[in-house]
C-alpha cells in the first residue's frame, strides 16, 4: 500500500512539474513574441500547442543565422537612401514604396537574415528579433502587393511607407530624431 501511495505521489509530482514547465515555456514565448504570439495563436485556430511549436521552430531557425549589427558607415548609407526614397514619395509614391521594400530587404540581408525565402518566411525570421514591428512589415507588404495591381491609393502608399519605416528603424538600430521624422511630415 505504501508503495502505491509513493508511486501516486511521484506521478503527481512529475505531472505537476510538466505542467509548470509548459506554463513557463508559454509565458516565455508570450513575453518574447508579444502580439506576434497572439497572432500566431489566432492563425493556428487557437491551438496553443501548434502555435508554440511554430514559435519555437522560428527561434531554432533564427539561431542558425549570423545576425550582426551594421557598421556605422552602412547605417549612414541606408539612412540616406531612406531619406531619398521618402523625398521621392512626394512625386512618385508607388516607386518610392517599391524602393522602401527593396531597401528593407537589403538591410535584412546585410544584417544576416536570409532574404531569398518567400515573404512569409522572411517575416517569420525577423519576428524572432523584432516581434513588435513585424506586423508593420506584413501590412506594408500587403499594401505593396495591392499597389502593383493598382488597388492602392496615395494614402495607402503613405501607410506602407510608415509601416516599412517601423521595421527599417529597428533593423538600422539607430533611430535618431532626424531619422524618425515620419512620412506625414514630407507629404
Amino acid at each position: 500500500m505504501v508503495i502505491v501511495i509513493v508511486a501516486i505521489v511521484l506521478i503527481a509530482l512529475v505531472v505537476g512539474a510538466l505542467v509548470l514547465a509548459r506554463q513557463r515555456r508559454s509565458q516565455q514565448l508570450q513575453e518574447g513574441f508579444g502580439s506576434e504570439y497572439d497572432r500566431t495563436l489566432e492563425e493556428r485556430g487557437g491551438d496553443r500547442k501548434e502555435a508554440e511549436a511554430e514559435l519555437d521552430e522560428r527561434r531554432q531557425r533564427r539561431e542558425q543565422f549570423e545576425v550582426r549589427e551594421l557598421e556605422p558607415a552602412a547605417r549612414d548609407r541606408y539612412a540616406e537612401r531612406w531619406r531619398t526614397a521618402q523625398r521621392r514619395f512626394v512625386d512618385q509614391p508607388g516607386p518610392a514604396v517599391g524602393e522602401a521594400d527593396a531597401l528593407v530587404m537589403e538591410v535584412m540581408r546585410d544584417r544576416g537574415y536570409p532574404v531569398a525565402e518567400e515573404f512569409d518566411q522572411r517575416a517569420a525570421d525577423v519576428s524572432v528579433d523584432h516581434p513588435e514591428v513585424v506586423e508593420h512589415y506584413r501590412a506594408a507588404h500587403t499594401i505593396s502587393g495591392r499597389a502593383t495591381t493598382g488597388e492602392a491609393n496615395t494614402e495607402d502608399l503613405r501607410q506602407a511607407m510608415v509601416h516599412y519605416r517601423a521595421l527599417f528603424d529597428e533593423l538600422l538600430e539607430r533611430p535618431s530624431r532626424e531619422e524618425t521624422r515620419s512620412i506625414e511630415e514630407v507629404s
